[in-house]
């Protein structure tokens, strides 16, 4: 069963964005920050768990020592990028109810572009130490810059191409 329509789905996104007021802006800034956090979080938890359970793999005495250091980096790096993508909850948590929101959403969104940061690091990597552990070390870095060309073109580029 569906209502009357609404007049302002058929606006465009544009125009509502001319008439809503800072604190409807904010909400929705804030939404779109939650949203992407939800995805990030979920890959970088995913990934976190691969390589925590790496350690636990007959094969992983096996690794020389760059092997052990690139793992050790992207563990690490795992886990801050866990801790920066759950920074903006905790933020808005600790600033809940204290007219704060625009301090948040700016901080938030610091903290998600360098989840970002650290979500290119762990794809590239990880993918980078598997090709090294399955092929050799040329395929490893090999693999592993191209994974980061690709998130450069499709995260960086791509956006600046399509706002043209």
């Amino acid at each position: 069963m569906s209502g009357p329509p609404d007049p302002a789905a058929e606006k465009p996104a544009a125009t509502l964005r001319g008439t809503e007021t800072d604190v409807q802006r904010l909400d929705r800034n804030w939404l779109s920050l939650l949203q992407e956090l939800r995805v990030t979080q979920t890959g970088t938890q995913i990934v976190g768990g691969f390589l925590l359970a790496l350690a636990f793999q007959p094969r992983f005495t096996d690794l020389d020592r760059y092997q052990l250091t690139v793992y050790l980096i992207l563990v690490a790096t795992a886990a801050t990028t866990t801790v920066l993508a759950l920074g903006p909850v905790s933020l808005h948590r600790l600033l809940f109810g204290k007219h704060a929101m625009k301090q948040i959403v700016r901080v938030a969104d610091i903290l998600v572009r360098a989840t970002l940061v650290g979500v290119a690091v762990i794809l590239s990597g990880t993918t980078l130490l598997v090709f090294d552990v399955v092929l050799d070390r040329t395929a490893g870095q090999l693999a592993g810059a191209a994974v980061l060309l690709v998130i450069v073109a499709v995260w960086l580029i791509l956006p600046r191409l399509a706002k043209r």
